[in-house]
């Protein structure tokens, strides 16, 4: 189980970016963190993830205190988190990369099955560089396939739907909902896509550095999507993809 307890955030100008959340994020299921752009919704995710760290409060994963933990120390706890634009990694192969985030040594059919669940034929990228020759898409699902390889205990994703072609978005929600149906961890997603808002477990309205509200899907979709000061952030599908 997540935990965060009265966290605040400031920005280095010395602007309030997160105002006192708190939240519980139970284990094995998938949450989805919505809200209008600018509501702190990248922030929190960083702060969970270890990539920055809270001006006050405390973050806690399995009652464990881990607020003063950096992004490594929390990888080793099990937190792995999803950048919006996926890191390059010039001279790094996929076959490195997934055996890397693995930590083991993976034969054919084990790489193929991992790039498979992403829609990607192994034959024709395990080679291949993790570099600017790949589209948004395809190194937004070779991330994905590394949050596969490690079996993480808690996986953070911003804003997967960035970036990428229509056919590589529907493919992404099919490998969420294959994933949530499979799940031994559990999935926190930033998203303000509905298709993604669909297919979660439980749904957190996140605005002006607050918590506005939070709970199961069916209690939430309607307050999101009719949630005026929301329809800045919630964009068609068709207006999502730049590919």
């Amino acid at each position: 189980m997540l935990r965060l307890h009265n966290i605040t955030w400031n920005a280095p100008d010395g602007k309030e970016v997160l105002r006192g959340v708190n939240l519980v994020v139970p284990d094995g299921k998938l949450v989805v963190i919505t809200g209008p752009n600018g509501s702190g919704k990248t922030t929190l995710a960083k702060l969970i993830a270890g990539i920055e760290l809270p001006t006050s409060g405390h973050i806690l994963l399995n009652e464990e205190d881990i607020t003063g933990l950096d992004i490594t120390e929390r990888a080793k706890k099990g937190v792995s988190f999803a950048f919006q634009q996926p890191v390059r990694f010039k001279g790094i192969t996929v076959r490195e990369l997934i055996e890397t985030a693995s930590g083991n040594t993976l034969d054919s059919q084990q790489l193929c099955d991992i790039l498979g669940r992403v829609g990607l034929c192994a034959r024709d990228y395990i080679d291949r560089e993790v570099n600017a020759t790949l589209s948004g898409g395809e190194i937004k699902r070779i991330e994905i396939a590394t949050v596969l390889a490690r079996h993480t205990l808690l996986t953070v994703f911003d804003e997967p739907e960035a970036g990428i072609d229509l056919w590589s978005f529907k493919n992404l929600i099919g490998v969420f909902q294959d994933m949530r149906r499979n799940l031994h961890g559990t999935l926190v997603i930033i998203s303000h896509q509905e298709r993604i808002l669909r297919i979660a477990d439980e749904i957190v309205l996140l605005a002006d550095g607050v918590i506005q509200a939070a709970g199961n899907r069916d209690t939430m979709m309607d307050r999101v999507l009719s949630t005026g000061h929301l329809a800045a952030g919630c964009r068609k599908e068709e207006e999502i993809f730049d590919e």
